[in-house]
């Protein structure tokens, strides 16, 4: 349990890293100076300067940051950040939220290559191109061991009975107890039929055949990997308009007095690494597409017109150019400090309300 917590928030710190690594090469290649690079957030632990940039290392581990020179207004020089054009400081502040989507159509890529699964149980969900009943364990000294099955075999057909649930499997060979079966799996591609007898009598929690079995579904099916960089890409433009889709329902509930959708889940930083971890046990498509899948959503959730934002900021570049004249630097700074301490307070309150029984619903579960 430690190791997935461990895999899944280091994943949230890359992102963040990620994002920030968009700010700081879009200030790089417009000749805005970069003083500093930061992985964590201070007091800093080490830093190593190469050139004009100092790279550090900092002690609270909650995501990255990158300084760059005048970001804060009121410096009159050509390496400065305010000395440039609107168009370089939205693409500038835009560095971070595209960073999160070019980050997005990586890993989709990568999903597509290695295929996508997860358990769904017997549960008629949608969403998914196919099902499989898979082997998931095989007890030794069993029927299912003696008989020729395979780790990793899907089930089709019992006596030609197709199977397509677990209730439906566990039917059939308590319906044949002690009478031979032909059992159907596909292994590698290929259906095989193989001969099996059923226990009357078995261990406990090892059943007729001695197996453990889940059902399946493919979320992404795997594809060859040149194409798979394309359908990465509009893969990732469904997922956003599908978030975008979903923001847009929490909110319009939020404002008529429904209250959050049904089905719609709150999660902060906390219970996001939660559904992080629960996620690698699903093996590493599933774990990407989470991945990917909270790139997007983090990506747009950033780019909200919210001081402590980037989409604050741009926000007050957009009124700078209305306005023909910066927004006052006292003013952006309050109001900054001001929203930052409301998504904190909010944090806190996801945090206690939502993902609090989480942690403690993963804890017990991991023990």
């Amino acid at each position: 349990m430690f190791l997935t917590l461990l895999i899944a928030f280091f994943s949230l710190i890359a992102l963040m890293i990620i994002h920030e690594f968009g700010h700081f090469v879009i200030a790089k290649k417009f000749g805005v100076k970069v003083e500093e690079f930061g992985i964590g957030y201070p007091p800093r632990i080490f830093g190593k300067k190469f050139g004009e940039t100092l790279y550090s290392v900092n002690l609270i581990p909650l995501g990255a940051f990158v300084k760059i020179y005048g970001e804060e207004g009121g410096l009159d020089d050509y390496r400065s950040f305010s000395s440039l054009s609107i168009w370089k400081r939205i693409l500038i502040v835009l560095g971070g939220v595209i960073a999160f989507w070019v980050a997005s159509m990586i890993i989709f890529s990568v999903v597509f290559i290695i295929g996508a699964t997860v358990p769904i149980g017997d549960n008629a969900l949608q969403g998914f191109s196919s099902t499989a009943i898979q082997i998931t364990n095989i007890n030794g000294d069993s029927p299912a061991e003696t008989g020729g099955l395979k780790l990793k075999d899907k089930i089709v057909a019992i006596n030609n009975q197709k199977i397509d649930s677990i209730s439906s499997f566990q039917s059939l060979t308590n319906e044949n107890k002690g009478k031979q079966i032909v059992l159907t799996v596909n292994r590698k591609g290929q259906d095989i039929d193989i001969n099996v007898t059923p226990r009357i009598s078995y261990p406990e929690n090892q059943g007729p055949l001695g197996i453990q079995i889940e059902r399946y579904g493919t979320l992404i099916e795997k594809s060859a990997w040149y194409k798979a960089p394309i359908k990465g890409v509009v893969y990732c433009g469904q997922v956003t308009l599908k978030a975008i889709g979903g923001i847009f329902d929490v909110f319009s509930n939020l404002f008529s007095g429904n209250g959050v959708p049904k089905g719609a889940e709150l999660a902060g930083p906390v219970g996001i690494t939660i559904f992080l971890a629960k996620a690698v046990d699903y093996g590493p498509g599933f774990f990407l597409y989470f991945i990917g899948s909270i790139s997007v959503f983090i990506a747009l959730f950033n780019i909200f017109p919210i001081p402590a934002l980037d989409g604050g900021k741009l926000l007050f570049l957009i009124l700078e150019k209305i306005m023909k004249k910066p927004v006052s630097v006292k003013l952006e700074q309050s109001l900054t400090i001001i929203c930052f301490f409301l998504l904190i307070a909010m944090s806190i309150f996801v945090t206690i309300k939502f993902d609090i029984p989480r942690v403690v619903e993963f804890w017990k579960a991991g023990f």
